[in-house]
């Protein structure tokens, strides 16, 4: 099934034939061994994208639904949680947190700018907080968080480190079995969603738990959840011919397509093309006047939220675009109308992009700019270099 748009949003993201052929295949039982077989490899991948020797639950739902499991699994009501944000969806965990009477206490950057480590070592010294939030990417702001200086901090309080890896995953190393520091260093529990980087659809909601995270599960009578309950889903991604809820079978079929596609392309390789593509994405526009909100070094690799060259009516701009069949997102809060984001991430290819840039060029030539359309190509082209 040809995809007629470019659908270049925070998410989500194209999909691709073998992924399209994948869903709509013939629905078996949930309980088939064809099925079974089918969601036990995928869980299988989806362990290795993580390098987790933990578990990894896939369940129907968004990453909304992750960011739940993540949180009430591992704090309980009037326990200490910490939201570490850089953007709008790293502020969505304080909600969280409060609906389920946690103690939710927050550190919030500028938006376009991360938060400062020492600032985080500092709120942690206070004492008493179970878990931290970490947004990878936050789908607002472009903002990619430094693990490198986060998780070390936040693992030295004893707190666990809760990476929400929604527009991250598959994109980013996000390995579970990777030391900052100290061998005790690690993320404890990664979620993220079906539609964005794995290039899936939306539908489900995955979640990947290290062996301290599950300990805090265990750890508890119950939590205030149901569905939500990894004790509950533990036995399916165990065994999933067994049954507690009945799973989206032609999602499974769809994600377990979607993880092949990836580990035959190589994680390694998948993280410098999409390295490669944010910067060249950002090249090819910062020629018309684009800017990243995302201060130098924080800009991720997977979306950009650009701020607009002076005189460009949002509205009018999106939907001339649109109407040519490139279709970009609006920005959020108070950058709404200023700014608009594009996501650059899971199976789109330098080809993509190409023709995208010179459609951008000749809109913005349609509202009275003068682009220099060959010049964006030319740094779009030069900073991807040969990647597919």
């Amino acid at each position: 099934m040809p995809n007629k748009e470019m659908l270049l949003i925070p998410g989500p993201t194209p999909v691709v034939d073998p992924i399209y052929d994948a869903l709509a295949s013939e629905t078996w039982a949930h309980t088939d061994p064809r099925f079974v077989s089918i969601f036990s490899n995928s869980l299988k991948l989806a362990k290795e994208l993580f390098h987790t020797d933990g578990e990894v639950f896939v369940v129907a739902g968004s990453g909304t639904l992750a960011m739940e499991m993540a949180v009430v699994n591992t704090v309980a009501p009037n326990e200490k949680l910490l939201v570490i944000s850089h953007g709008y969806f790293g502020d969505r965990f304080m909600l969280l947190g409060q609906a389920h009477g946690i103690q939710v206490e927050s550190l919030q950057a500028e938006w376009g700018k991360p938060v400062d480590p020492e600032a985080v070592r500092a709120k942690l010294a206070e004492g008493g907080f179970k878990a931290v939030t970490v947004t990878h990417v936050d789908t607002s702001t472009g903002v990619v968080a430094d693990l490198d200086a986060l998780v070390p901090v936040v693992k030295a309080s004893g707190a666990l480190f809760i990476l929400d890896g929604v527009c991250a995953a598959a994109a980013i190393e996000e390995d579970m079995s990777k030391s900052y520091g100290d061998p005790d260093y690690r993320i404890d529990v990664v979620l993220t969603g079906s539609q964005k980087a794995i290039g899936v659809p939306p539908g489900l909601a995955i979640v990947a738990f290290g062996p301290k995270a599950l300990a805090a599960r265990e750890a508890f009578a119950r939590i205030p959840g149901y569905y939500v309950d990894i004790k509950n889903w533990l036995p399916i991604m165990q065994n999933p011919g067994k049954y507690y809820a009945t799973p989206p079978i032609n999602m499974i079929y769809g994600f377990n397509e979607g993880m092949e596609i990836l580990m035959r392309e190589g994680l390694a390789k998948r993280y410098d093309r999409h390295a490669a593509l944010g910067q060249a994405v950002r090249a090819g526009l910062n020629v018309y006047g684009f800017k990243p909100l995302a201060v130098k070094g924080a800009e991720a690799p997977t979306l950009t939220c650009f701020l607009y060259p002076q005189g460009l009516d949002d509205l009018s701009f999106r939907r001339a675009l649109a109407d040519k069949g490139v279709v970009i997102a609006g920005a959020l809060a108070t950058l709404a109308g200023k700014a608009c984001r594009m996501g650059h991430m899971g199976n789109v290819t330098g080809e993509i992009f190409t023709k995208a840039i010179r459609i951008i060029g000749e809109t913005l030539q349609e509202m009275g700019f003068a682009p220099d359309i060959n010049a964006a190509v030319k740094a779009f082209e030069a900073a991807y270099g040969d990647n597919p």
